[in-house]
C-alpha cells in the first residue's frame, strides 16, 4: 500500500487554478495519501517499521530541479502511465522515509481516517484469508500484503514503480512482487480469490474500466475485489486540512484531469477524476457486482492532518471512498 495516494496511496487534488500553491500541496499530499493517518488507533499497532533512512536512496544530483507547473488538461493512457511511474520512481525514497514508521511494515490501512482491515473485514474475516490467494494492486512497500501473508493468506504485492518494490524487498516477505501496469495485468485467467488495492493504480489511469476488467479476469467466480480512492466530492474543495479546504471552488462535475507538467510540457504526475456515479458505472460495466460503499468516518482518536485530510473536514466531508465488488 502507498499511498496514495498509497496511500496507496494517492491524494486529494484541487480542482483550481493556482498553480504553483496546488503543485506544492499536491506533492506534499501525494507523498502522504496512502491512506494510513499520522496517529494509529489503540491496539492497531503492525509491526514497526524498519524504514527510518532510506538505505537505498540514490545519490543526490547536482541538479536544480524545476518546479512543475500545475494545470488541468488531458492526458491518455500511455502518458499517464509514463508520468506517474517516474513519478513514485523518484519520490518512492522520501515517501518511504517519511511514513514508513506510521506505515508500520505488516498493517492494512484503507486511507487516512485511519479504518483498518482489522476492524473493517472488507475483504472478509482474518481467519478465512488463510490460504487465499491474494492480489494487491498498487502494493508500494507491500505492507498491506505483509498484513495478509501473516494471515495465512497467498499474497502477490503488484506495483508499477520498481523503486516502491525495491523497498518492499528491503523490508522482506516471502510472497512475489510484480512491477507491472494494473492495465495490464500478467497473470492467468482466475489466478486469485481476492484482490486489493488502497488508493493504488485507479486515480492514476485515464479508463478505470481497463484495470477492472484485468481485475475480472485475474479472479475467479465469487472473487471480490474492494479498493479505496479519494471520495469524488473532494475534487469540488480546495486541497487545505484548515476552514478554507471547507468552501467549493470548483465543479464536482469537471473530469478534466489533473496533471502537473515540465517547462516543454511533458506531464510528470496525473490523476484522474471520476464522479461517485462514474465509479459506480465503471464497476458495472467491467463485470462486477458492488455489493458496499464504505465512507469511513473519522475518528476521535485520530488527532493528525495528513496533506488535505483532518480531523475538521473528516468530521463534515467523506475523504475516501472504499468499493467492495464481486465477481459472479
Amino acid at each position: 500500500m502507498r499511498e496514495g495516494a498509497h496511500p496507496g496511496r494517492i491524494a486529494a487534488i484541487p480542482a483550481q487554478s493556482r498553480a504553483a500553491a496546488a503543485a506544492n500541496r499536491t506533492r506534499r499530499a501525494a507523498t502522504q495519501a496512502r491512506g494510513v493517518p499520522l496517529t494509529t488507533p489503540p491496539g492497531r499497532v503492525g509491526r514497526k517499521s524498519t524504514t527510518r533512512e532510506p538505505v537505498i536512496q540514490e545519490p543526490e544530483t547536482a541538479e536544480t530541479a524545476t518546479e512543475p507547473e500545475a494545470t488541468r488538461r488531458d492526458a491518455g493512457i500511455t502518458e499517464s502511465a509514463r508520468a506517474n511511474r517516474g513519478w513514485w520512481d523518484r519520490n518512492a525514497d522520501e515517501y518511504q522515509t517519511e511514513h514508513g514508521t506510521f506505515l508500520g511494515d505488516d498493517r492494512f490501512v484503507w486511507g487516512p481516517e485511519g479504518l483498518d482491515e482489522v476492524e473493517a473485514e472488507l475483504l472478509g474475516p482474518p481467519e478465512k484469508l488463510d490460504g487465499k490467494d491474494v492480489l494487491e494492486i498498487g502494493a508500494g512497500a507491500a505492507q498491506c500484503a505483509r498484513w495478509l501473508a501473516a494471515q495465512g493468506a497467498r499474497p502477490v504485492a503488484l506495483d508499477l514503480s520498481h523503486r516502491q518494490l525495491q523497498h518492499a524487498l528491503r523490508i522482506g516477505g516471502s510472497f512475489p512482487l510484480v512491477c507491472a501496469d494494473a492495465c495490464a495485468l500478467p497473470f492467468a485467467d482466475g489466478s486469485f480469490d481476492l484482490a486489493c488495492s488502497a488508493y493504488g493504480a485507479l486515480p492514476f489511469v485515464a479508463d478505470p474500466r481497463l484495470v477492472l476488467r484485468e481485475v475480472r479476469r485475474v479472479l475467479r467466480p465469487g472473487g471480490r475485489f474492494v479498493f479505496s480512492v479519494t471520495h469524488p466530492i473532494r475534487w469540488a474543495f480546495p486541497d487545505e486540512p484548515g476552514p478554507e479546504g471547507l468552501t467549493v471552488s470548483g465543479s464536482y462535475f469537471d473530469r478534466t484531469p489533473y496533471v502537473e507538467q515540465d517547462e516543454e510540457g511533458r506531464a510528470v504526475y496525473v490523476e484522474h477524476h471520476r464522479t461517485l456515479g462514474d465509479r459506480v458505472r465503471d464497476i458495472v460495466a467491467s463485470g462486477f457486482r458492488l455489493v458496499d460503499l464504505v465512507e469511513p468516518e473519522w475518528p476521535v482518536w485520530n488527532t493528525s492532518e495528513w496533506g488535505g485530510w483532518s480531523p475538521l473536514r473528516g468530521n463534515l466531508l467523506p475523504g475516501t471512498a472504499i468499493f467492495v465488488c464481486e465477481r459472479d
